[in-house]
C-alpha cells in the first residue's frame, strides 16, 4: 500500500524511556480517528541522533521534525499537520523554525556537516521490519559477493577502500581479514564485538537497534570473504532492546534464506549467534572477550598469536565491532573509491561519535574524518551552554585522553588524535567547560579502569590502583610535591608492561591532564585549592553579610551544626566542622551563601 505520509516515532533506547512508545499509540490512534489509516503509516524507527530532544517524531515527505513530543500533543499534529497541511510551529525543533520557512530535518545545523554511512537506515526503516531493510538495499552487497565476486576480491575491495577498525585501535579491516583468509585450518569463525563499555558512548547499540540487518549482512560477507560459515554477535546484556532486535532480525533473515544453508543458491553457508557478555569493561578487549564467547573467565591473554591465527575455538577469527560491520555493505555496492574519497589520507570513511557532555546537542553524529573538533562542538553541537568557555574535550573512553582550546582546531582523525595524547576508540566524545577540574576527570576515568580490571597482570591491578591513590590524596587536600612526577613514572612503567590494551592505555586520561592542565595540579598540590571549585575538601563555604538576612533556615538545615548566628544578623560558617555538603547553598532563599 502506498501512503502520502510517514510518521516516524524514535524507538531507540533514549526516546523509548521517554515514552515514545505511548506516542506512536496514540498517532496510530488519532489517524485512525481522523480517516487518515489509509493515506499515513506510522513507523517507529531507530535513532535519529537528537537523543536529548526525545521523544523524537519527524513526518516524511517534508521531513519537519517534532522534538519532546508527549501524547497529549499528538491529536493537534494529527488535526493539524497530517489533516490540514499545517505543521505544529510550537512542538518543532527550534532550529528547523525560521521567520520565512520552515527546514527540514537534513538542513539544520546539527544535521547538515554530518554524512550518514553507518547510520545510514537509523531514523528510516523499521528495523523490526527485514522488508523495509530490503527496500533501502539491504543484503544486496550480499548477493553481489555471492553471485560477481570471489573471496579474494572481497578483501582486496575492502582493503582498497582503507576502512579501517573503528572499535579503537584503528587496525586495517581488510589486512585483518586477509590474514584470516591465509590461514589453512578450519573452521573459521566471524565475530562481531557489540561489547560497548566506554562511559558515554552509544554509537554500536544505535546501529543494533535502529538497523540490525546491516550487521547481520556485513557478518556474512566476512565470513565468505574468509571462509567461516558461523558467527558469533558478543553483545552486553543491559543492551536489551538491541538484543531483542538482533534476535528479531536473525530469525527473519533465515525465514528469507539470507542465513542458513545455500544462500541465494550458492551453496554458501552461514549462521549467526548471540552471546550476552555481563558487562565486563576488559571483555572489549579482543582476546577477552573470545574467552568470553566460549564461557571462559573474560580476560586477556598475551598475543601473538591473533585471533585470526588462533581465535574461537583456537580457530581462525576475525572480530570487528558494529560500527566497522556496518560500513562493509556500502563499500561493496559502492566500491572502495567512493569510501577512500571522504575522510583523510590515512582515515578514511566517517565516524560515528556519540558527543555528550556541556553542549546544547547531545546525542549520536556522523561525521567524515577529518572533521574539526571545533566544528564538532560549536556547530553541530551547538556550542557550550549558558555561555561558558570550552575547556576540553575526552576522546577514546577511559583509554582516551583530554584535548584542550588550544587544539579546537584539531582534525579528528586516528593519527591527529595520537599526536595530541588522546586517541579515537569507539567514539565517545565528552565535551567539558570551564566548571570542570581536571584532576578530578583523570580521577573518574582511573576509578573506572581499576574497577573494571580483570587483575589478571600486576601493571594493571597493582599500577593503576597505586595511581588513583596518589589521585585521591591531591583531590582530598593531601596532595605532596613530587606526586605528578611518581603519576608520571607509574604511568610510563604501566603503558610498557600491562598486557592488553585496557592496561596499557589507562594512564592515558592522566598523562594528557598532566600534559596540558599541569596548573590545576599544582594548584591543588601547593596552593591546597581547586581552581575549578568542584572537589569537596578543598572548598570552603562563606556567607556574604551583605546579603545574609539572618533569617537562620541555613542553619537549620546543616547537618552538623556548623551555622550560627542571631536572628536578623550575618550568620558566620565554622570552616572546621564544615563537611562541605552544599545544603546551606541550596536552601538560601537569598543566594547568600557561596563556595570558593
Amino acid at each position: 500500500m502506498l501512503y502520502r505520509s510517514h510518521v516516524m516515532v524514535c524507538g531507540g533506547t533514549g526516546c523509548t524511556s521517554s515514552d515514545s512508545d505511548k506516542v506512536a499509540e496514540r498517532f496510530t490512534e488519532e489517524i485512525k480517528k481522523a480517516g487518515l489509516d489509509k493515506e499515513v503509516l506510522v513507523v517507529r524507527t531507530g535513532c535519529f541522533g537528537l537523543c536529548e530532544l526525545g521523544p523524537v517524531v519527524v513526518v516524511y515527505p517534508e521531513g519537519v521534525f517534532y522534538s519532546r513530543v508527549k501524547p497529549d500533543y499528538v491529536p493537534e499534529i494529527v488535526e493539524e499537520h497530517l489533516l490540514k497541511g499545517r505543521p505544529v510551529k510550537k512542538y518543532l525543533y527550534g532550529e528547523s523554525v525560521t521567520e520565512k520557512a520552515i527546514k527540514p530535518l537534513e538542513e539544520t545545523p546539527f544535521f547538515r556537516k554530518q554524512k550518514r554511512i553507518a547510520l545510514r537506515n537509523c531514523g528510516i526503516i523499521n528495523p523490526e521490519d527485514i522488508r523495509e531493510a530490503i527496500a533501502f538495499d539491504g543484503y544486496r552487497a550480499l548477493a553481489k559477493v555471492l553471485t560477481q565476486m570471489t573471496p579474494k576480491e572481497v578483501i582486496e575491495e575492502v582493503k582498497k577502500s582503507g576502512l579501517r577498525g573503528r572499535g579503537g585501535g584503528g587496525f586495517p579491516t581488510g589486512v585483518k581479514w586477509e590474514f584470516a583468509y591465509n590461514q589453512k585450518e578450519t573452521p573459521k569463525y566471524v565475530v562481531c564485538n557489540a561489547d560497548e563499555g566506554d562511559p558515554g558512548a552509544f554509537m554500536d547499540r544505535s546501529i543494533l537497534e535502529g538497523d540490525p540487518h546491516s550487521v547481520l549482512e556485513a557478518m556474512a560477507i566476512a565470513g565468505y570473504a574468509i571462509g567461516a560459515n558461523h558467527g558469533y554477535i558478543y553483545v552486553r546484556a543491559e543492551y536489551s532492546l538491541a538484543v531483542k532486535r538482533l534476535k528479531i532480525a536473525i530469525e527473519q533473515a533465515r525465514e528469507y534464506g539470507l542465513l542458513g544453508k545455500n544462500i541465494f543458491g550458492t551453496g554458501f553457508d552461514f549462521d549467526i549467534e548471540i552471546r550476552l557478555g555481563a558487562g565486563a569493561f576488559v571483555c572489549g578487549e579482543e582476546t577477552a572477550l573470545l574467552n568470553s564467547v566460549m564461557g571462559r573467565r573474560g580476560e586477556p591473554r598475551p598475543r601473538p598469536p591473533f585471533p585470526a591465527v588462533k581465535g574461537v575455538w583456537d580457530k581462525p577469527t576475525i572480530i570487528n565491532n558494529v560500527e566497522t560491520f556496518a560500513n562493509i555493505p556500502p563499500i561493496i555496492l559502492n566500491g572502495a573509491e567512493w569510501f577512500s574519497s571522504i575522510g583523510t589520507e590515512k582515515s578514511k570513511g566517517t565516524k560515528v561519535f556519540a558527543l555528550t557532555g556541556k553542549v546544547n546537542n547531545t546525542g549520536l553524529i556522523e561525521v567524515p574524518m577529518g572533521t574539526t573538533l571545533r566544528e564538532i562542538i560549536y556547530e553541530i553541537g551547538g556550542g557550550i551552554p549558558n555561555g561558558k568557555k570550552f575547556k576540553a574535550a575526552q576522546t577514546g573512553g577511559p583509554s582516551g585522553g583530554c584535548i584542550p582550546a588550544e587544539h579546537l582546531d584539531t582534525p579528528i582523525d586516528y593519527d591527529s588524535l595520537i599526536n595530541v595524547g588522546s586517541m579515537m576508540g569507539s567514539g565517545g566524545l565528552v565535551v567539558m567547560d570551564e566548571d570542570t577540574c581536571m584532576v578530578n576527570v583523570a580521577k573518574f576515568f582511573l576509578e573506572f579502569t581499576v574497577d573494571e580490571s580483570c587483575g589478571k597482570c600486576a601493571p594493571c591491578r597493582i599500577g593503576t590502583r597505586r595511581m588513583l591513590e596518589i589521585l585521591e590524596k591531591i583531590t582530598s587536600s593531601k596532595g605532596e610535591e613530587g606526586d605528578i612526577e611518581k603519576l608520571e613514572e607509574l604511568a610510563k612503567t604501566i603503558k610498557a608492561t600491562a598486557l592488553c590494551g585496557l592496561g596499557q592505555t589507562a594512564p592515558n586520561p592522566v598523562l594528557s591532564t598532566i600534559r596540558y592542565f599541569r596548573d590545576e595540579y599544582e594548584a591543588h598540590i601547593k596552593e591546597k585549592r581547586c581552581p575549578a571549585g568542584v572537589c569537596q575538601a578543598l572548598l570552603r563555604f562563606y556567607i556574604d553579610p551583605d546579603k545574609c538576612k539572618g533569617c537562620g533556615i541555613c542553619a537549620k538545615n546543616c547537618p552538623v551544626n556548623a551555622i550560627s548566628g542571631k536572628p536578623r544578623e550575618p550568620y558566620v560558617i565554622d570552616q572546621d566542622k564544615c563537611i562541605k555538603c552544599g545544603t546551606c547553598i541550596e536552601k538560601c532563599p537569598f543566594g547568600a551563601i557561596y563556595k570558593k
